[in-house]
C-alpha cells in the first residue's frame, strides 16, 4: 500500500526536524509538489526550504502558490512576506498585516509562527528579512 501526501509530508518534515540537509530535502519536497500540486502545506514548506537555501526567487515562487492554494494559512503568509523582501518586491506589508489578523485570533498560532521564526534564525542567524517579519508579527 502506498503512503499518502500527508504521510510522507510528515516524513519530510520529520526529517527536517532530525538536522537533514536542505540540498536533500528540497528534491523530496519538489517531488512531493509534483504527486500534490494543490497542497499549500507543501508548497509552503518548499517556499520555506528555498528561503533556506538562499534562492529567493524561487521561494518567491512556491510562496505565492501556497497563498493561493490555502489564503488562511498564516505560515504560508509569513514566508510570502520573507520571500518577497528577500527578493526586494513589493507587497510585504499586506501579507504581513493578514498574518496579524489571522495569529491576533490564537495565542498557539503565533506561538507556532514565532517557533518557526526562531528556527529559521537558529539556522541562519543573520537572516534580516526573518529578523524583521519576526519584530513585525511579535
Amino acid at each position: 500500500m502506498s503512503e499518502s501526501i500527508n504521510e510522507l509530508y510528515d516524513q519530510g518534515l520529520e526529517r527536517y526536524q532530525a538536522g537533514e540537509s536542505i540540498e536533500t530535502l528540497i528534491p523530496y519536497f519538489k517531488d512531493l509538489r509534483d504527486r500534490a500540486p494543490k497542497n499549500s502545506a507543501v508548497w509552503c514548506s518548499l517556499a520555506w526550504l528555498y528561503l533556506l537555501a538562499d534562492q529567493p526567487n524561487a521561494a518567491l515562487k512556491a510562496a505565492q502558490k501556497s497563498v493561493k492554494f490555502d489564503k488562511k494559512a498564516p505560515q504560508a503568509r509569513v514566508n510570502l512576506a520573507i520571500a518577497l523582501l528577500e527578493a526586494g518586491k513589493s507587497g510585504v506589508r499586506e501579507e504581513i498585516e493578514a498574518t496579524q489578523e489571522m495569529i491576533g485570533l490564537s495565542s498557539q498560532l503565533r506561538e507556532e509562527i514565532i517557533k518557526n521564526l526562531d528556527d529559521g534564525l537558529e539556522k541562519k542567524p543573520d537572516w534580516k528579512a526573518v529578523s524583521r517579519v519576526k519584530n513585525w508579527i511579535s
